[in-house]
């Protein structure tokens, strides 16, 4: 488990309650307008925090805090996650997982034991526009490349399904897509929409260029464009929101 973030005090991460967010090191995905570049990119440069750290740590913010965010990179890659959950836990804390729902098992797995109450998964793009968006589209061309990207979009329509299935109301998820100008279009928006219609929760975020992106140069649509993808989507998830404008 290597930890390589702490935010001790948040009111985003965790919406509607005051959170701390955990960010793990490490990501199997190299989307390139990812606002976290080291944790993804160069983890091992980043200074740890330990686990005894962390755990002293929420120990003391009982009562303070009731809520915590794990966060990455991608938090389902450690395989020692249920444990660091459980320990969690024990604390009285309501867990958030962001991921990339690449690890469909894990999630499942952290759903079925009660390990987390909220889940974020990010869906990156259409599926026919996956690879490029998270930055994998680089393998040579041929059977390879096309059975990792067929085992890829398998993993992340059954993750995708694992939360559309959930018909536990204690148990809360949302879908979230970071619009970016030159990799999402209309059609993209509908497809996406489409393919998790019914969902309990979409939301459209307003891509942000920082310091920390692994690629810069994208840009984000008006304001105008993203209400109307958002119109476009309440046609089938009509719990459709705006984030970031």
């Amino acid at each position: 488990m290597l930890i390589l973030g702490l935010n001790k005090t948040t009111l985003l991460d965790y919406p509607g309650e005051l959170a701390a967010t955990i960010f793990l090191g490490g990501c199997n995905f190299r989307c390139p307008y990812c606002h976290n570049r080291d944790l993804v990119i160069s983890p091992s440069s980043l200074p740890p925090y330990s686990l005894e750290e962390i755990l002293a740590f929420l120990s003391k913010r009982r009562g303070i805090l009731g809520n915590v965010c794990i966060s990455g990179g991608e938090p389902t890659l450690n395989p020692d996650l249920p444990e660091f959950l459980g320990k969690i836990k024990t604390l009285g804390y309501s867990i958030k997982l962001d991921t990339n729902g690449s690890n469909p098992d894990m999630l499942k797995l952290l759903i079925d034991e009660r390990l987390i109450n909220y889940c974020a998964m990010d869906i990156k793009n259409s599926p026919e526009k996956y690879l490029p968006t998270v930055g994998l589209d680089s393998s040579p061309e041929g059977a390879d490349a096309d059975s990792g990207s067929d085992t890829l979009m398998s993993n992340i329509k059954r993750s995708a399904d694992i939360l559309l299935s959930n018909t536990d109301s204690s148990f809360l998820y949302e879908f979230r897509t970071t619009i970016v100008k030159e990799l999402h279009d209309k059609n993209d928006i509908r497809v996406i929409s489409k393919w998790l219609s019914g969902a309990r929760a979409y939301f459209l975020q307003s891509y942000e260029e920082n310091e920390n992106v692994i690629q810069k140069g994208f840009h984000s649509y008006d304001e105008e464009t993203l209400r109307s993808f958002a119109a476009i989507c309440r046609e089938y998830i009509p719990n459709t929101y705006l984030r970031g404008i």
